[in-house]
This record gives C-alpha cells, structure tokens and sequence, in this order.
C-alpha cells in the first residue's frame, strides 16, 4: 500500500469513532500509546468496518456479489490500514506492554535496516504468520506438519491434498511439480514412493519455504527445489500443477496463490504441458469450479483451452471442499461456495 498522505500522533485517549472517522478520511494514526490499547482500538474500527449495509431490494448476480465483496475487502484492508506502529532498527517496538517481535520481523522482512513504521494490521498478520511457521499445519495424508513461511499461501484446504494423495500414478520414476509453494505436493507425491521429483516455483519466499519443508520431512533425496517460471527442463511422465483458481487481478502478493489474471497460470500450464510430458504421462491439473459459479469463467472455456493445448481429459476425480465457509450462510459468495467442487483433472496429449 502507498504511504499515507497525512499522519497524526494518537494515543489512549483516541476514541474508537474518531480513529474511524480519520482511517476514513485517509489520515493514518502513528500510535504512541500502550500497545494493547492499540489492538482494542483496531478490533473496535473493525467492528465498525464490519457493520452490514442495509439489504438492497435485490440481491446482486454472483459475479456482481464477488466484485463487490472484494472492493469492500480492499476498503475494509485500507481503512484498518491507517492504524501505525513504530519499530526501533532492531525491530523492537517503543511501546508499553509490546511483544517481542523480532524474530516474527526478520522472518518476514530479512537483516534490520534502521527504524520503521508499519501498519498494526500487517504486524499482526506477520505474528500470526509466525505462529503457523513454528507449529506447522498438519498435514493427514502425509502424517506430519508442513510449515508455511511468511507470504507463502498456506494448505488449509485439505481435500485437494488428498486428490493427489490417491489419483492413480502413472509412474514412478520422475514427477514434475509446478508452483510447488510450500512443498506439499512434492512431498506427498515422494512419500507415495516416486523416486525423484523436481519442485518449481519463481517466489524466492516459496522456494525457501519448500526446502525448508522438504528437509524437515527428510525428503531431500527426492526433491529438488528449483526457481522456474513453471516448468523445469526435460520432460517427466508425471506433471503436477494447482495453479491459483480465480481468475481475477490479485491485490497482495499473498493474493497470488488465489488470484490468477486472466488465467495467465493455467493457461501457461496446459499450452506447455505436451512438450513436457514424456509419451504415455500425465498432467494433473488440481482446480476447483469456484471461477464457474461466480461467472468468471465457464466450463467450455476450460475445456476449450485444454483442447487447444493438443490435451484430451482421460479422466477427472472430484471432491467437495470442507472448509467452514461452504458452510456459512452470511457468507455473501455463499451460494458459489456450498456449490464449489475441488476437481483433480487427469490430461494427456491428444
């Protein structure tokens, strides 16, 4: 996000309405005071954020709903934004009862580099980010943790994991697995006994986080974790890819994950995914329909892509996602989400 415009010192005695008011306006707050109060004051503006519109006389299109549920999520970051805390160059905080942070800052920011200010916002992502690196997300299929690194997406969803874990493998000796980002994939497909797999990603935060992964899981002998714009070179009998699933201009480069513009990855991967198979492999296309049923992309849109990278479908296995949201009727995308279907798409060349 660009620097603010305007920046006033604040402190205990701002009130949560006025903070509001100036993160309306655009006006960020440098905060001088006790840092806990400062989290109470930004729980206090997001409640404030969160407050639901009245109903509109209709409800919008599923595409109209997606829109306009992501520029309220981009006003909502933007607003809650404008709340600031300093950093000393060691990456200490000058504020009473502030946590140690440091280590959380030099995972996600690298070697100190003088006093700073960032927005609490990101601090308490970073914290959070912290967290889930140390404990590790378990992982069922693979019986252990994979431990996502600051501004690397996350596996939470699960059942995608567990398409590969199970889809029949053409081969054993060698799989290619393109934008590996935390590694899972590659793990899981070396823990089901392929004997070498190259990982791919471009994000130096995902390539790092990947070897981390790999060498904790002790899978260095099988994975080779390379920088590459997709694919790697030489071909492979298998070809693994769960590119981002929405079509859609990404606003963070976390959002990478999820957001892919005018389905740049996918694309890239089905028109280079012959050249790189060897004869009789596959290309394991992991995707979920949530683009279908917000309107951002039809199923003969994908099958026509595919189609015209000289591929053919020889099968396809789906499974319906479980995460919490399909569940939440509140949610406004909710009739997209209890619809979606996670799809693990077997292609060959044609």
């Amino acid at each position: 996000m660009p620097p603010p415009k305007r920046v006033v010192i604040a402190d205990d005695r701002m009130t949560a309405d006025a903070a509001y008011r100036l993160a309306c306006e655009g006006t960020a707050m440098l905060w001088r005071g006790d840092f806990q109060n400062a989290r109470q004051l930004l729980q206090a503006m997001a409640r404030r954020a969160d407050r639901k519109p009245k109903k509109p006389a209709a409800l919008p299109a599923l595409t109209e709903a997606f829109h306009l549920h992501r520029q309220a999520q981009s006003q909502r970051a933007r607003t809650l934004g404008m709340l600031l805390i300093p950093f000393n160059n060691d990456y200490g905080i000058p504020l009473r009862r502030a946590p140690d942070v440091r280590l959380a800052c030099a995972e996600a920011y690298g070697p100190e580099d003088g006093p700073f200010v960032a927005t609490l916002r990101e601090l308490l992502g970073l914290i959070g980010a912290h967290e889930w690196r140390k404990k590790g997300i378990p992982i069922p299929v693979l019986a252990a943790h994979i431990h996502p690194h600051y501004g690397v997406f996350a596996p939470v969803r699960s059942e995608y994991v567990e398409l590969v874990a199970t889809a029949p493998l053409p081969s054993l000796l060698l799989a290619f697995d393109i934008g590996t980002g935390t590694g899972v994939l590659a793990a899981v497909l070396a823990r089901r006994g392929i004997a070498r797999i190259v990982a791919t990603d471009q994000d130096p935060r995902a390539l790092a986080c990947a070897r981390d992964n790999i060498k904790r899981l002790g899978l260095t002998g099988q994975v080779d974790v390379v920088q590459a714009d997709l694919f790697p070179e030489g071909r492979a009998p298998l070809v693994v890819c769960n590119p981002p699933w929405i079509p859609a201009r990404p606003s963070s480069p976390l959002e990478h994950a999820v957001y892919d513009p005018e389905s740049r990855m996918l694309r890239g991967f089905l028109s280079g995914l012959a050249a790189h198979l060897e004869p009789g492999g596959e290309g394991w296309l992991v995707l979920s329909d949530i683009a279908e049923h917000l309107g951002l992309r039809t199923r003969d849109e994908l099958l026509a892509a595919i189609a015209a990278a000289g591929l053919k479908v020889v099968a396809r296995t789906e499974v319906r996602p479980k995460h919490p949201r399909a569940a939440d009727n509140t949610d406004p995308l909710h009739a997209a989400r209890a619809a979606e279907m996670t799809s693990l798409w077997r292609l060959a060349a044609s």
